[in-house]
């Protein structure tokens, strides 16, 4: 991956179980639990696109607004601070995940859509 490629989508659920057999079962999704991520479990599609199912305390649940789409970056804070200088707004600062996994960010674009940011 490189900066700036759409690197993991998010979809909220609040039944992990559901959503995995849901994917698995219509679109052939190869779904994992992730150790010490209770309620978040990865997904990899045929292609290989990557994202998560979070039935976490943090997720948001089903919705019809959508997944969150995360745009890699080298530099969580510094991106951010680009994003409000263009009109957006932070909705979740800079987050660690684990060492493992990295950190995210949610924020809105200019015009108010929902996105996240990751960073290794």
């Amino acid at each position: 991956m490189a900066n700036g490629d759409i690197c993991h989508l998010e979809i909220g659920t609040t039944d992990l179980k559901a959503s995995r057999d849901f994917y698995t079962s219509i679109f052939g999704w190869i779904v994992d639990d992730v150790p010490g991520m209770e309620g978040y479990a990865l997904f990899r599609t045929p292609a290989g696109l990557g994202g998560g199912l979070n039935a976490g305390p943090d997720s948001e649940g089903p919705s019809a607004v959508g997944p969150v789409i995360h745009i890699e970056v080298e530099d969580i804070d510094e991106t951010l601070k680009r994003i409000a200088d263009h009109g957006g707004e932070t909705l979740v600062p800079n987050t660690p995940i684990s060492e493992q996994f990295g950190a995210y960010a949610v924020f809105l674009d200019n015009v108010g859509n929902r996105m996240g940011l990751w960073s290794r």
